[in-house]
């Protein structure tokens, strides 16, 4: 028996099934349509902005970086370009490993290389490149470039090199730059000068190089590369050309700077050379000293350890961070003191036996042999340390220090280089707040004595002392010293002077300054220096 179909009802349902998906599609248009008109219509600005920072990529150019030089013009630090194997590790298809042993086939790399490869990639992110080796040589550009499309995050480029041609000499006062590390890239992320630093892999790590940043560096440059989707470039859009960064001219004449250094030998210690009319800095010398050329690319471990565990601490700045007990050069300024204050004659005389006594403590002179009777030029001349345990006993420790204070003794002097060291200028009030128990708090007479002869508790820089001797042979007229004497503009040439800032003087008598003076000029003569001074030509 066949069955008969309504065949009204199956028209109906045909007719609601293809009401509901007509609704659906129209719905799905509706939301294409709305979708469409958001996207094109109400936020058309920020994708067309969008759109074109995809299709256009800013590519920054790094400066060329100041030259350094001495006052006579001789180059200090300069710039030289070359080509480095560069790897970025997350463009690597194989290990790190197997591509650094593959190139080595191509390219020298000894374990120098590897070991500071290593201590970079420690220090950047993933998708940095970093240098495997530098300095490439014609031959082993050639090979590697034959061999490229085996070694995809591979890639040599050609950049600038900072070279120190005199090598150790005045590497302290010079010092290096370096490739920025993760701290100092965050700080520079942070600072008004972020975009100038785009792209900047080296800055500016101790010494001028560090204090003088800003001058150096330069401003960076630009180039807009159209750029297609797969992120390679098509072509250049436009072109920022960067400003090199500008020149320093030192007040440093590097030949006498050389010849300190040559005289030190392999001994330690520090020299500042200070014209006093000025406060140029004419020699500044820590001994012993380091080749900052080893730390521009990136410093190798066994070079670093070399330097960093020597007993006799090259990396030391002793010039300006290192503090000592001056000893005898200190009687001078303490004899100034006691003559401004009228606690001293010129010809006052005491006699020098051999020792001093105080509170049943005997106090030794370091000549050995009793002076006999002596005066102030004769205390300078001999080196009498009797003569100044007695003018620290009158004077006391407080009034030193009230004194002594204004020459810049114990406290910074302000020179253009960074990391500058206090010392110590001792006082009763320092010594309050320099220790906790009550017992060690107390300034006990005893300890002014040594005081008078530059040691106790007295530690300053060879920079404060030399500071301090320009200020007494100037006659009281005191400046900041200065190693920088202008700075040249790269782009107009034109040379800014840097003058030491000149502070006020010290109201000294004429008379007074006179008598010490040549009472120093007496210890190269016929003093404690006569042997040194014999026969020089000057």
């Amino acid at each position: 028996m066949t069955e008969l179909k309504d065949n009204q009802l199956e028209l109906h349902k045909f007719r609601l099934r293809l009401t509901v998906l007509g609704g659906l599609v129209f719905l799905c248009f509706g939301l294409l349509l709305a979708r469409f008109i958001w996207l094109q219509v109400v936020k058309h600005e920020d994708y067309a902005v969008k759109a074109e920072d995809n299709r256009i990529s800013l590519v920054p150019i790094q400066p060329n970086r100041g030259l350094i030089v001495d006052r006579n013009g001789v180059l200090l630090a300069r710039n030289y370009s070359a080509f480095t194997l560069e790897i970025t590790p997350s463009k690597l298809t194989g290990t790190l490993d197997e591509t650094i042993d593959a190139l080595s086939k191509l390219v020298a790399i000894d374990i120098k290389d590897r070991k500071r490869f290593r201590h970079l990639l420690e220090e950047s992110k993933r998708f940095e490149s970093v240098p495997l080796r530098t300095r490439l040589t014609d031959e082993e550009v050639a090979r590697f470039s034959a061999q490229h499309f085996r070694f995809p995050g591979v890639e040599i480029q050609a950049r600038l090199f900072r070279q120190y041609p005199l090598g150790e000499v005045a590497s302290h006062v010079i010092g290096f730059i370096g490739r920025v590390n993760q701290a100092e890239a965050r700080a520079l992320a942070d600072s008004d000068d972020a975009a100038n630093y785009n792209g900047a892999d080296h800055i500016g790590k101790e010494g001028l190089e560090k204090s003088y940043e800003k001058q150096l560096h330069g401003t960076t440059g630009y180039e807009e590369v159209e750029v297609s989707a797969g992120g390679r470039a098509v072509r250049t859009l436009s072109r920022t050309a960067p400003v090199s960064g500008n020149n320093l001219r030192l007040s440093l004449d590097i030949r006498l700077q050389e010849a300190i250094e040559k005289a030190f030998g392999d001994r330690r210690g520090a020299l500042i050379a200070i014209e006093p009319a000025t406060g140029d800095v004419l020699a500044f010398v820590s001994k012993p000293s380091f080749d900052p050329n080893l730390f521009v690319e990136g410093i190798d471990p066994v070079s670093w350890d070399t330097l960093n565990n020597d007993p006799d601490k090259p990396l030391l700045n002793r010039a300006l961070r290192g503090t000592y007990p001056i000893g005898s050069t200190y009687k001078p300024f303490l004899a100034l003191a006691a003559l401004e204050l009228g606690k001293r004659r010129p010809e006052q005389v005491i006699y020098d036996q051999g020792f001093f006594m105080f509170g049943g403590h005997r106090f030794r002179d370091s000549n050995k042999v009793p002076l006999g009777p002596v005066d102030m030029h004769k205390s300078i001349v001999k080196s009498s340390d009797i003569y100044y345990y007695q003018v620290a006993n009158d004077l006391g420790v407080d009034l030193m220090y009230e004194q002594l204070l204004p020459f810049g003794f114990g406290r910074k002097t302000g020179i253009d280089i960074d990391g500058e060291v206090t010392g110590l200028l001792p006082s009763t009030e320092w010594k309050r707040r320099a220790y906790r128990k009550p017992e060690q708090q107390k300034w006990y007479a005893g300890e002014t004595i040594s005081l008078g002869i530059g040691q106790g508790y007295n530690n300053f820089t060879a920079l404060q002392l030399a500071t301090a001797t320009a200020t007494l042979v100037a006659g009281g007229q005191r400046f900041k010293p200065r190693l920088v004497s202008d700075i040249e503009d790269i782009v107009t040439r034109e040379r800014k002077r840097v003058a030491s800032d000149a502070l006020e003087p010290l109201p000294f008598k004429r008379e007074h300054v006179e008598l010490i003076t040549k009472a120093m000029y007496g210890v190269t003569q016929e003093g404690t220096s006569t042997r040194v001074f014999m026969g020089a030509g000057y």
